[in-house]
């Protein structure tokens, strides 16, 4: 497989020899006001601009997983530049007819034994947050990827860490863990997704996976920098099994 970071969450992952578009969010740098209730309010949406042309970027998808539809998961310009019969999958009916009703006519509902193209896909469990917050920042997925001439890969999306990302990890024993570390938050409510303590208890529970932390320095209400974060895994010792990816940057395995 190779995984591609792209920007924010975004990932090109070819596995099994097809090619996945995750959570596109593929507007120009500063398409979109910031989000509220945030630092770096004078800063617009997304901060960085792609690595890549948008074309080269969606070029040969076979499929797009939408994990939920929030603005840096599943924006306008992707909704746009997306061919309307390309195979989309979303995490329930109500996300799947939302993108119905934006002109795409090959949605589905990933399940627990989803099957494209003979590679497994598995919905698994997340929460955006913890307490209060949940009631605001609604349903999330991530997905594990299975095929026998692959190793297993689980994209852990946007998730605080929690018992089920546990159970996730116990249960389909993933190889390659990608987890969105970004440590974004509002002025209130706390973490929306992993910090470093998040990523170090993912770390702790998966002690053979290499673990690709997306997600960072692309959006307004970041609280974590790849900076940060390469030190706090090189105190603890971990950065051969922690990778913190440039825009742009893939790895192989």
């Amino acid at each position: 497989m190779n995984i591609q970071q792209i920007r924010n969450a975004t990932l090109v992952v070819k596995y099994a020899g097809k090619t996945f578009l995750i959570d596109p969010m593929l507007a120009e740098k500063g398409a979109y006001p910031p989000f509220p209730n945030a630092l770096r309010q004078n800063q617009n949406n997304p901060l960085v601009e792609l690595p890549a042309s948008v074309d080269h970027i969606i070029n040969d998808t076979d499929a797009v997983i939408v994990t939920h539809l929030h603005l840096d998961h599943w924006d306008e310009a992707a909704k746009k530049v997306l061919p309307k019969d390309i195979k989309l999958f979303s995490q329930n009916e109500e996300d799947a007819t939302e993108i119905r009703n934006a002109g795409f006519k090959n949605v589905e509902v990933l399940t627990k034994d989803t099957v494209f193209e003979g590679i497994q896909l598995i919905k698994t469990k997340g929460e955006h947050g913890r307490g209060e917050i949940l009631k605001l920042a609604g349903l999330v997925c991530g997905v594990v990827f299975k095929h026998q001439s692959e190793k297993t890969l689980y994209i852990a999306g946007d998730t605080v860490w929690y018992n089920a990302v546990q159970e996730e990890i116990e249960t389909h024993q993933p190889d390659i863990i990608v987890v969105n570390g970004g440590d974004n938050q509002f002025f209130e409510g706390g973490s929306l997704v992993m910090g470093k303590e998040d990523i170090y208890e993912t770390y702790k529970a998966a002690p053979k996976a290499k673990i690709i932390v997306s997600h960072m320095e692309a959006v307004n209400h970041w609280g974590l920098s790849r900076e940060e974060l390469k030190s706090f895994i090189h105190e603890k010792g971990i950065s051969s099994r922690v990778l913190v990816p440039d825009d742009g940057e893939s790895y192989s395995f």
